[in-house]
């Protein structure tokens, strides 16, 4: 059977879409409602009111607004009259209409209450600015000596300070020794030792006769850690040491409880009075002798951020020169800050005053030239006129000056490079703690930077001042020098000049394990 037909698909199809469009056609369009034939427009006013058990609840009635009468228009209108006529008498006489002018003053009167007035202050010499100038520079004045009172106390100081200069705590009970020999070497007996204090407390956990681990130590480094700090130990430095004396305990193989306190105690005590010991011994007595011989004098450079007392242990410094026979000259190279060069110069009278001479030049003497100058050049006049008048010592003072200031740190690195001093002294406070590790990196960073140098001068030494100011907080003494690796030579301990002393070690660690 065949089921085979013809069927052409697009002609049948136009056929229909074209009959189904004719069908639309003769359909009406739907006409849009008008606003009146909507829902909406049937609502009226009433409907919208709300209405409360079936009563209308707004049933009042509008009240009209009432205008005011003829009375009352005409009284508004006399008082915006009364007011412009006001408003116009002020424009013109600058007084309200009805107020009486005051009476004249006499010129007697003005007289009298002119010179009632306080008078304008007239300068000596006024107009006449270099004269005046002149005047008022007290930098050039001649020493007087013969005008100096001095205390008691101060002659009695007089012959104190001849030799070495004596360490801190040989006098001071606060420094005394807290570790004894036989603690550090485990040997003292148990029931002749004090009980334990301070963090070493904590060491009670551990159990003798075993091999000390990692988790053994951890938590007294911790707490060594936290000691440190509070003493003013920088947080970097403490970690690094309580890193190495966790290394050097890491493995030892210990007895008792005793033992394992007093090895604690020993490695800690032996990495701070490690730190604190110098490299290299600075003798500035024994180079300020060489220099003599020579014939030339020993220059010292001062240099620090302002108010750490670079004056003050100038002249310190200088009194215990005198003690050992030596001609000092002090060199005022702060040209900016204002009473500088009076302040050296009271020093000078004072020092002189201690240690008067009968005959020749006096025993210190201030050289200078005045404010606004440059430092550099100052320096260089300085030893030179030391050089030729045979002083043997020239103490050079700089201004105080923030380690951040580019141009002040370019003109200290000048004058060290032009002057090539024997000695360049950081001055430092030992109450900033961490402030003043990071003002000692970035002056010598800055001495570096600035000097256009392959081998730049940089600091020597490290003066510590204000140091009797925070009890047993030494930890400044431990960042300053484990950072930069040179000695603390002084130690400022009070105001007087023979408050001066020498750091010792053994004294601040203990101070420092408290």
């Amino acid at each position: 059977m065949n089921y085979s037909f013809s069927f052409n698909f697009d002609s049948d199809f136009k056929d229909l879409l074209k009959r189904v469009e004719q069908d639309e056609k003769k359909k009406a369009p739907a006409k849009m409602k008008a606003f009146s034939q909507s829902n909406k427009a049937q609502k009226t006013v009433s409907s919208m009111i709300i209405k409360k058990n079936g009563v209308q609840v707004n049933n009042v009635a509008p009240v009209e607004k009432q205008r005011p009468n003829k009375l009352q228009e005409d009284e508004m209108n006399r008082n915006i009259e009364k007011m412009k006529l006001k408003k116009a008498h002020r424009n013109a006489r600058g007084k309200p209409p009805g107020e009486k002018p005051k009476p004249s003053q006499s010129p007697v009167q003005v007289q009298e209450k002119v010179s009632r007035n306080k008078s304008r202050t007239v300068w000596p010499n006024e107009g006449k600015s270099a004269e005046a100038g002149l005047k008022l520079d007290y930098s050039g004045e001649k020493e007087d000596t013969s005008q100096v009172v001095l205390t008691k106390s101060e002659r009695e100081i007089v012959g104190t300070a001849g030799g070495e200069i004596r360490d801190i705590g040989e006098d001071d009970d606060d420094y005394d020794v807290d570790i004894s020999d036989e603690e550090i070497n485990g040997t003292a007996e148990t029931n002749t030792k004090k009980p334990t204090r301070g963090f070493f407390s904590s060491l009670t956990s551990l159990i003798g006769s075993k091999s000390l681990e990692e988790k053994d130590i951890s938590p007294i480094i911790g707490k060594m850690k936290e000691h440190l700090i509070s003493k003013n130990v920088a947080a970097e430095t403490a970690e690094q040491l309580c890193g190495s004396v966790s290394k050097k305990l890491i493995g030892k193989v210990l007895g008792t409880f005793k033992t394992v306190q007093s090895t604690v105690k020993e490695a800690l005590y032996e990495g701070c009075v490690q730190i604190l010991s110098p490299k290299r011994r600075v003798d500035i007595l024994r180079d300020a002798l060489d220099a003599r011989a020579n014939k030339r004098p020993y220059a010292i450079v001062f240099c620090g951020v302002n108010g750490v007392g670079k004056s003050t242990n100038l002249a310190k410094i200088a009194f215990w020169l005198i003690e050992n026979g030596l001609k000092v000259s002090i060199a005022a190279c702060d040209t900016f800050r204002a009473g500088a060069v009076e302040q050296l110069r009271t020093h000078v009278r004072k020092l002189n005053a201690l240690h008067p001479v009968d005959k020749g030049p006096e025993t210190v003497n201030l050289f200078e030239r005045g404010y606004g100058k440059d430092p550099a050049a100052i320096a260089m006049e300085a030893i030179a006129h030391a050089r030729d008048t045979h002083y043997d010592v020239v103490l050079i003072d700089t201004a105080g000056r923030m380690q951040d200031n580019e141009p002040l740190m370019r003109a200290l690195s000048k004058l060290i490079k032009v002057n090539q001093p024997d000695l360049v002294l950081f001055v430092g406070e030992a109450l900033v703690g961490n402030d003043a590790v990071d003002q000692l990196m970035k002056f010598n960073q800055s001495l570096a930077d600035f000097s256009n140098m392959e081998n730049p001068r940089l600091i020597d030494g490290i003066v510590l001042t204000k140091f009797d100011t925070i009890d047993d907080k030494v930890g400044a003494c431990i960042s300053m020098t484990y950072t930069t690796g040179q000695p603390i030579i002084f130690v400022g301990t009070g105001q007087t000049y023979s408050d001066l002393k020498n750091l010792n070690a053994t004294a601040v660690v203990n101070a420092l394990l408290r």
